[in-house]
């Protein structure tokens, strides 16, 4: 039995980075010679996504329907998500299922290992924004995760810091294997002065109305690039900030490679994908205090309390008028972010498939 899987059944979304992941891991995993189907669950993709998939070689989009798990009503639509996906496992013959939301794991056999990615979770956001008890429809989607990581062959968490968070609450413990990016070569040029943000503006744990209130005391000029407004309803208005709207990667490099400041003032995040970006474009990062942040860019970046605006627009304003220490901090952010790299994803992804597939081998096949 090879430990390396032919065809992998791996879901996601189209609303945020969990797409952009699993689009780069399925590019990484094609070079190695694995067909990768691609189930999408929740809103549709919208066509430059569907674009981008269809770019990859061995991937196949399929839309799975159904719904996702921070936005279903109740356990039923999950459960006809999941029996859906499982269908679609057994209609395939895949060697392996890579669930980006193991809350749909179930109890049901899959008909091989399955891998879940803990990328993000209700109790831990609301741990991390909210810092109160969880509300009772946060309660029974805490529990339906709480099974789905149990029954997953083995897990794989973005960060050490959120290995930690999610290993204290739910008892269970991932593989840390980080997010990474081929990086888009560009030439040098000329720097604005400006700062920009990038993500989900409308979601609490991205912390936008900490910038906004920062930029109400700023001198210099701040841009976010994203939707203002959810799926699942949540908004933000920006009033100080040039808002963007959500941009296409190629504007968005574009506006990374001119920005000379990237600020994420989040409150909760796994990993941050767009920091990653921002560095590997040779933005100057001014981030959050968080473990997250702390553990990936120490050393490569300015960091600053979340809850405290004025401190905030004190040390963007200070980096935008000092241009040769913002040049300084974009290099280092960007000799930093080549650690963060697509083959060392899917090295470390592969390792966590071979441990699955070996686990559920019968007695002497592993070695064959």
């Amino acid at each position: 039995m090879s430990l390396v899987p032919r065809h992998v059944l791996m879901t996601t979304d189209a609303v945020g980075g969990v797409w952009t992941y699993a689009l780069d891991l399925a590019e990484g995993l094609s070079a190695r010679g694995v067909r990768i189907t691609l189930a999408v669950s929740g809103p549709a993709p919208r066509p430059a996504q569907r674009r981008a998939a269809e770019q990859i070689e061995g991937l196949t989009l399929v839309d799975a329907g159904g719904t996702l798990d921070w936005l279903a009503d109740g356990p039923r639509p999950l459960d006809q998500t999941a029996r859906a996906l499982r269908g679609l496992a057994a209609q395939n013959g895949v060697d392996l299922v890579h669930l980006n939301s193991p809350a749909l794991r179930g109890d049901e056999d899959w008909g091989a290992p399955v891998v879940g990615v803990c990328h993000s979770c209700v109790a831990t956001w609301w741990d991390a924004v909210r810092g109160t008890a969880l509300p009772e429809d946060f309660a029974w989607r805490t529990e339906r995760l709480a099974q789905g990581y149990r029954r997953c062959d083995r897990l794989i968490a973005p960060s050490f810091a959120f290995m930690q968070t999610t290993a204290a609450r739910y008892g269970v413990l991932p593989a840390t294997v980080r997010n990474g990016r081929r990086p888009i070569g560009t030439r040098p040029v000329p720097r604005r002065r400006q700062v920009l943000t990038s993500g989900r503006l409308w979601d609490e744990g991205k912390n936008i109305a900490t910038l906004e209130r920062a930029a109400r005391r700023m001198r210099g000029r701040v841009e976010a690039a994203g939707p203002l407004e959810g799926p699942n309803g949540q908004s933000v208005h920006l009033d100080r900030i040039q808002a963007l709207d959500a941009l296409s990667p190629t504007d968005l490099q574009q506006r990374l490679r001119l920005a000379s400041i990237f600020c994420a003032p989040s409150l909760y995040e796994p990993f941050g994908l767009g920091i990653l970006e921002a560095a590997q474009a040779g933005c100057a990062l001014v981030l959050a205090d968080i473990p997250t942040f702390r553990e990936l860019w120490e050393g490569a970046a300015l960091f600053v309390s979340p809850q405290d605006d004025a401190a905030l627009a004190v040390v963007l304003d200070e980096l935008l008028e000092d241009a040769d220490r913002a040049r300084r901090l974009g290099r280092l952010a960007a000799e930093r972010a080549e650690q963060f790299s697509l083959e060392a994803m899917v090295e470390g992804t592969l390792a966590v498939y071979a441990e699955a597939l070996a686990q559920r081998a019968p007695f002497g096949e592993a070695a064959a």
